[in-house]
Order: C-alpha cells, then sequence, then structure tokens
C-alpha cells in the first residue's frame, strides 16, 4: 500500500519503469535461484546460499528472511489496525469508527489487532504445510485484483468526469533525499525468494521449467496489479497521497456510492493481507528452525512453540513502528536488497560453471549476475545513505 506514495516521489513515468525493471530483475534472479537450488539440491533459500558462499553467509541470509519477514508482518498488523480502528493521529477515522458512528472498544487498536490474531490469523499461521493454504492464498490473489479493479475503476470515472488534477509525470529535482530511498521501498514488493523453494518442492511437475513458468505468469500478475495500484492511488490522491492509500479512502470520493466504494476496498484490502499474512508467516517460521535447530528433527511442540513466540512478538512489534513508510524504508534498502538480489547472484557467480551451456551463454549470465550484484549493493548504500539522511534532517526540525 505504499506504491502510490513512491509514485508522488518519483512522477507516474519513472515510477511505472521502476516496477517494470525491478520485476523483471527480480524473476531473472528467482530463475538463477532454481536453476542452481536444483544442481546442488538445496531445500531451503539457506542452503542454497550456503552451497555458493558458505555457512557464515548462510546463516545471514536466514537472519535477513527473519527480519523482512517479521517486519513486513509487523506492518501488515500496523495497516490492519489503522484501517479498522483508525490512526493513533486521529489523521484517518476507522473503518469501525465509522460504521457504529461513535468510538468504542473498536476504537482501540492494539484490542483489534489482537482479535484478529486469535480468531485469523493465528489459527492459519498453525497449519504445518504451505499447500494447506492454497485456498486462502488463491482468495487473498482475487481480493487483490478486486481492489486494483475498483480504485483502478474510480480512478477512470473521475478522469471522466474531469475531477483529476494533472499528475506529476516526472520526480522533483528539489526532493533528492525521497529519490534515494523510494527504489528500495519498491524491492519490498517483489521480494518472494524465500518461498520459492518450499513451492517448488510440493510440485507435482517438480522441473525448473515449470517453475519458471510460475515465477513468470506471478511476475506479470504482479507487475500489472501492482503498476494499476500505484497509478490509480496516485491519480485519485495526487500529493494527498498517504504512505498507507487505504487510509485516504476514509473519505467522501466526491461520486456516486462513495460511502459504499470506501467500505468495499478498505475491507476487502484488509482481508486480503489477513490471507497473505500465514503465507509470510511460514517462510518465517521455517527459517527460525533451521537457523535456531539446523540439525533437530520436526517436533510438534517445537513446531507450536516457535508459531506462538513470533505471533506474539510481532503483536509487540506492531506497538513500536511509527508507520510503514519508515519499515519499508529500512526493510527494502537492507534485507530487501539481500535476499532478492545480492544472494541470488552471489549463487549464480558461484555456480555458473557447472550449467551444461556454451561458453557464450555462460558469459552473458555471468555479467548479468555481476550486474544485479553491483546494482543491489549501489542500491542499497544509497538507499540506506537516503534513510540516515531522512532521520537526520527530521531530528534537525
Amino acid at each position: 500500500m505504499a506504491l502510490p506514495a513512491t509514485m508522488k516521489v518519483l512522477g507516474l513515468v519513472l515510477g511505472f519503469l521502476a516496477i517494470l525493471i525491478m520485476g523483471f530483475i527480480s524473476e531473472v534472479s528467482v530463475e538463477l535461484l532454481v536453476v542452481f537450488s536444483t544442481r546442488i539440491k538445496a531445500w531451503s533459500y539457506g542452503e542454497a546460499v550456503q552451497g555458493a558462499c558458505g555457512p557464515v553467509a548462510r546463516k545471514i541470509s536466514e537472519i535477513c528472511i527473519i527480519v523482512n519477514n517479521a517486519g513486513i508482518l509487523i506492518v501488515y498488523l500496523i495497516i490492519m489496525g489503522e484501517v479498522l480502528s483508525g490512526s493513533d493521529t486521529g489523521d484517518h477515522e476507522g473503518f469501525l469508527n465509522q460504521i457504529a458512528g461513535h468510538k468504542g472498544w473498536w476504537s482501540h487498536r492494539s484490542l483489534v489487532i489482537l482479535l484478529i490474531l486469535i480468531i485469523v490469523l493465528a489459527p492459519l499461521c498453525f497449519l504445518k504445510r504451505i499447500d494447506s493454504l492454497r485456498f486462502s492464498s488463491a482468495l487473498s490473489v482475487l481480493l487483490a485484483i478486486l481492489f486494483v479493479v475498483l480504485s483502478t475503476g474510480i480512478a477512470f470515472v473521475k478522469l471522466v468526469m474531469g475531477d483529476l488534477a494533472m499528475p506529476r509525470l516526472l520526480p522533483d529535482s528539489s526532493s533528492v533525499i525521497d529519490l534515494l530511498v523510494v527504489i528500495p521501498i519498491m524491492t519490498n514488493a517483489f521480494i518472494c525468494h524465500f518461498n520459492v523453494h518450499p513451492i517448488y518442492y510440493e510440485l507435482k511437475d517438480r522441473t525448473p521449467s515449470a517453475m519458471n513458468k510460475v515465477g513468470r505468469a506471478s511476475t506479470l500478475l504482479c507487475i500489472i496489479v501492482y503498476s494499476l495500484t500505484a497509478i490509480s492511488g496516485y491519480l485519485l490522491f495526487g500529493d494527498s497521497t498517504a504512505s498507507d492509500v487505504l487510509t485516504n479512502f476514509d473519505k467522501d470520493l466526491g461520486m456516486r456510492y462513495s460511502s459504499m466504494l470506501n467500505a468495499i476496498i478498505r475491507v476487502g484490502y484488509v482481508l486480503h493481507i489477513m490471507l497473505v499474512f500465514p503465507v509470510i508467516h511460514y517462510s518465517l517460521r521455517q527459517t527460525v528452525e533451521l537457523l535456531l535447530f539446523p540439525d533437530e528433527a520436526e517436533s510438534q511442540s517445537r513446531f507450536f512453540g516457535i508459531t506462538l513466540v513470533q505471533l506474539t512478538l510481532i503483536y509487540v512489534g506492531s506497538a513500536f513502528i511509527p508507520n510503514i513508510w519508515v519499515a519499508f524504508q529500512f526493510t527494502g534498502a537492507t534485507t530487501g536488497l539481500s535476499l532478492g538480489f545480492i544472494f541470488p547472484a552471489l549463487v549464480g557467480i558461484r555456480w555458473i560453471k557447472h550449467l551444461d551451456i556454451d561458453f557464450g551463454n555462460k558469459k552473458i549470465i555471468l555479467i548479468g549476475c555481476w550486474a544485479m550484484l553491483i546494482m543491489a549493493v549501489s542500491v542499497s548504500i544509497i538507499g540506506i545513505s537516503g534513510n540516515v539522511l531522512n532521520l537526520v534532517k527530521g531530528f534537525h526540525n
């Protein structure tokens, strides 16, 4: 939900190009992981990294997965709380407050989040196999598409009515620091690499080509959904676009059925992230178990213990992050780029010589891996620097 706000910084043209480029590079890195993981029979993201870079790098990659996934899950809880109960600052009125017409116990964000965690999220997170979530995952995709259709449709209607202001097409050169941190935020949207291995090894047709078809179809769908979400959200709210665009849908849209459309959009997207939550939690739990208990047999009590502790810590953490923009800035510039591009590039560089292809193609892949590595490290340094400058600037102000 931070993508429309990135358009406010980059402009429509550069923002759309950034989504295309990040999607393409992400798919390339996923295919690299699949090819080399099958070669060395790696059953997890960490095993693939260890095969290329050693056990220390594996530990670092697993810590990155833990930080990245925990951060995203905390962001999801923040979004649920803000949409349903309203923001702590009072800038956004919660959906439940609007329905009831007054404040009550449902106005306490922490209580609402706790109830959602216990009633909805915990039962899904305690499922042991990721394929048990296939129906909820499919429903989450449909809800995301519903959001895109509605927001795009509203933007189109308002465009026809002449109610939309001229959007910024290119970035504002005066906001250089903001430009430095936006690209890392976009990387979060395409980071799925730690889920590649469990999905691959549960395919009936377990071949790299079959997995690549799944990956390419998923990437294309993501590019379409992300582009329409970002563009329509920015067109609707312009420079007033919030870091979480859902908070913009609590006001009159200036058209018929505005209240109903706002309700469908907000509740639908909350349901969407509720269903995505256990998928990300699955990879988080798997990584924690591999990091802390690498050589131990499966244990039912350990499984339940790790799940319970994770959900508790994520719930507590949601109370300390000020907003989703801050979380995405740091995870995108650090763990996101590491998981999506740096480690896959290192895996490719290490194992390219074992591919049974001609020398010319090996050279092209090797150059691509080095380019991906240099790009990711450069963007990470720039993003972290921009975040630090923003923090210093905010402190002085």
